[in-house]
């Protein structure tokens, strides 16, 4: 943990601490800090959207194998981006890319006439970051969990992005923000591409 660069291991020790503190309040949390659809008045009395969420909810998680497996890539992948950023820049990267997830899901729930559910999960991020380390790094390989299949870094982004874009578009994986997910990558591309094309403008 300490070999982390400081943001990545602040990120960290924030998602943990506030799954704790989850488990620790019954799940108070969910209410006012997940990300809720805009109100509807056909479920009164039903958690709304607050400003405040797009970025709350991107530090809950729904269970121990959801913050996991977040954590997991956030340690993977957020050093190196954070490393080849700097801090400053990786933070916004970051928030940027929880933010347009936030976004995202909020259009995709808002075309859905049912029961509004919360939105929790550092996903979006984590979307973005591996969106970014496989334009940094195309050839690296990356070795998959399910199946252990060793892949080049831009190829494992590739198909994880058409993955989530199928399972969204056909409404598989239920329980599964995919819309989510993209909205993180493209929000991350976005901003990369800007200052792609600001620091060729400088002199």
């Amino acid at each position: 943990m300490n070999r982390l660069p400081p943001v990545t291991r602040t990120l960290l020790l924030i998602n943990v601490a506030v799954f704790v503190l989850q488990f620790v309040s019954g799940d108070r949390l969910i209410g006012p800090f997940a990300l809720w659809p805009f109100a509807s008045p056909q479920f009164p009395g039903a958690p709304s959207f607050e400003v405040w969420q797009v970025v709350t909810y991107g530090f809950l998680h729904g269970s121990l194998t959801h913050l996991l497996f977040n954590m997991l890539a956030l340690y993977m992948f957020g050093g190196e981006i954070e490393r080849l950023l700097g801090a400053r820049h990786y933070l916004i990267y970051y928030m940027v890319c929880v933010i347009g997830a936030a976004v995202a899901q909020l259009v995709v729930l808002g075309g859905m006439n049912r029961p509004p559910v919360p939105t929790v999960g550092a996903s979006g991020g984590v979307f973005g970051l591996l969106l970014a380390f496989g334009m940094a790094f195309p050839q690296r390989r990356v070795m998959l969990l399910f199946p252990p299949i060793p892949m080049p870094a831009w190829l494992f982004v590739t198909l994880y992005g058409l993955l989530e874009l199928y399972l969204g578009v056909t409404g598989s994986g239920q329980g599964v923000a995919h819309f989510a997910h993209l909205g993180g990558m493209a929000a991350g591309y976005g901003l990369l591409v800007h200052w792609m094309r600001q620091a060729r403008q400088r002199p």
